[in-house]
């Protein structure tokens, strides 16, 4: 089957050619004048935070150098040469690790029941009032807002050093990020099994309870899981503020220039998030039907 290109006349092509050319110049310039806003915007920013390249690239050959010597005992030799001598805390790191993990996994836990049980009241589809709705999305606004470590902070001021102030920190940072997630998971459920339910005259809660909840609770558990995931990481830094786990030695161990200390902490926490990660993926691919697909 053979096709022809139909080939406008000169005079009609040359206007939209034009029109063509003109648009093309347009958005180069569009693209140019973000470029150098975003430039200037850079600038600005650095002068005022006192960012100095020439510091930076005088000093930039530091950074390497760090690494290289986290990889080294005090003798000098590579840190592989001596296991012994590289984790020689190895009991006291463990348990920090065990302490860490255990604030990573309550606070995950009180923060995400928590949401569950919020995510309801601040979905628009099923917020029993608007107001409602509106104090709890600003409510999970701020939990999430404020720093992890800032929380902590605030916790250690008030409850003293320990782990206590981490999970606090841990749940109610865990508490907003998931508010948010749990209710845009309920905005989007079918509405027929909660009116259903509804029509029976039941309570509001009860609706929720068989109408919403088996849609989204497979959802809500992946999203915890997901959190879990990111909690270990932050709850590894949570004792650079005093609140418990296995960064009060590693903030140690930074202040105090014990290289090796540092990199087997370090790698203690890099293979146990790597497992954790794996094993929270499997979870939650089992938990959506996606098992066997990776």
């Amino acid at each position: 089957m053979s096709t022809h290109v139909v080939r406008l006349p000169e005079a009609q092509l040359r206007p939209l050619m034009a029109a063509y050319d003109a648009s093309v110049r347009s958005r180069r310039w569009h693209t140019l004048l973000m470029v150098a806003c975003v430039a200037a915007a850079m600038l600005l920013a650095s002068i005022s935070a006192e960012v100095s390249p020439v510091k930076f690239l005088e000093n930039i050959h530091r950074f390497p150098s760090y690494i290289i010597r986290l990889f080294h005992l005090e003798n000098g030799q590579p840190v592989w040469t001596d296991f012994g001598e590289w984790f020689w805390g190895l009991g006291r790191w463990l348990r920090l690790l065990w302490e860490t993990l255990l604030m990573a996994y309550v606070g995950t836990l009180l923060g995400a029941l928590t949401a569950a049980c919020l995510a309801f009241l601040g979905a628009a589809n099923v917020a029993p009032a608007r107001w409602v709705r509106l104090v709890v999305r600003r409510f999970c606004e701020l939990c999430r807002t404020v720093p992890e470590l800032v929380f902590a902070l605030l916790f250690v001021i008030a409850f003293g050093l320990g782990p206590m102030a981490g999970v606090l920190a841990v749940a109610i940072h865990t508490l907003g990020a998931l508010g948010k997630l749990f209710a845009e998971v309920v905005e989007n459920i079918d509405m027929k099994p909660v009116e259903g339910v509804s029509s029976t005259g039941a309570p509001w809660h009860v609706a929720m309870r068989f109408g919403a909840l088996p849609q989204v609770l497979s959802n809500f558990a992946s999203y915890a899981l997901l959190r879990f995931e990111v909690n270990v990481r932050g709850a590894a830094v949570m004792g650079f503020v005093g609140a418990g786990g296995i960064g009060q030695d590693l903030i140690e161990a930074i202040r105090k220039f014990y290289y090796s200390d540092v990199s087997a902490i370090l790698v203690m926490i890099l293979v146990t998030v790597a497992i954790i990660d794996s094993l929270t993926s499997l979870l939650r691919h089992r938990l959506i039907g996606l098992e066997g697909k990776n």
